[in-house]
């Protein structure tokens, strides 16, 4: 963990370069972010690697979707995953889903890119295998753009719990 004192004294380069992470295979929004540098607090800067996130194109928002994981990835196909979307899926109970839920989310998961041509994204945090196959299957019935919407918001929500495990308020 780095202080977000320290973190505001790194040269952009290291700056970047510990905040890559936050959002997922995206150095992009902490290069953005580091411009604004000095932060007064982790939500400000939360709040600008957001920003920056809803003023990008509407191509590069579609590259950051599509640079997260399926959930529930099993055997081989999980070693594509960050070490902090592991972490998340396997606090989620994805590790460890019945034949009929990973099927099932499988099934989901395949519909979903047929229909928005993007991952299904969701901040798994406090959710459950039958939380998530649920929520995948509401979201099937929403249209395309309120669906993008609602993935960059998961994807603020994702990059909220992994700044708090890396920056830290403290002596600010």
């Amino acid at each position: 963990m780095i202080t977000l004192g320290e973190l505001n004294m790194l040269p952009a380069h290291e700056f970047v370069a510990r905040l890559a992470g936050i959002f997922e295979h995206s150095p992009w929004v902490a290069a953005r972010a580091a411009a604004a540098r000095p932060f007064e607090s982790s939500q400000h800067l939360l709040a600008v690697m957001r920003t920056a996130v809803a003023e990008a194109t509407p191509e590069k928002q579609l590259a950051l979707i599509r640079a997260h994981p399926p959930l529930g990835l099993r055997g081989r196909a999980r070693t594509g995953l960050t070490a902090a979307s592991s972490r998340e899926q396997r606090g989620a109970g994805l590790e460890a889903c019945t034949p009929d839920e990973a099927a099932r989310l499988d099934e989901l998961n395949a519909a979903y890119v047929e229909k928005f041509a993007m991952p299904f994204v969701l901040a798994v945090r406090g959710h459950t295998p039958q939380s998530i196959i649920a929520t995948c299957e509401r979201r099937l019935a929403n249209d395309a753009v309120s669906e993008r919407r609602t993935a960059l918001h998961e994807i603020g929500m994702i990059a909220g719990y992994r700044l708090a495990e890396v920056v830290s308020d403290a002596g600010n």
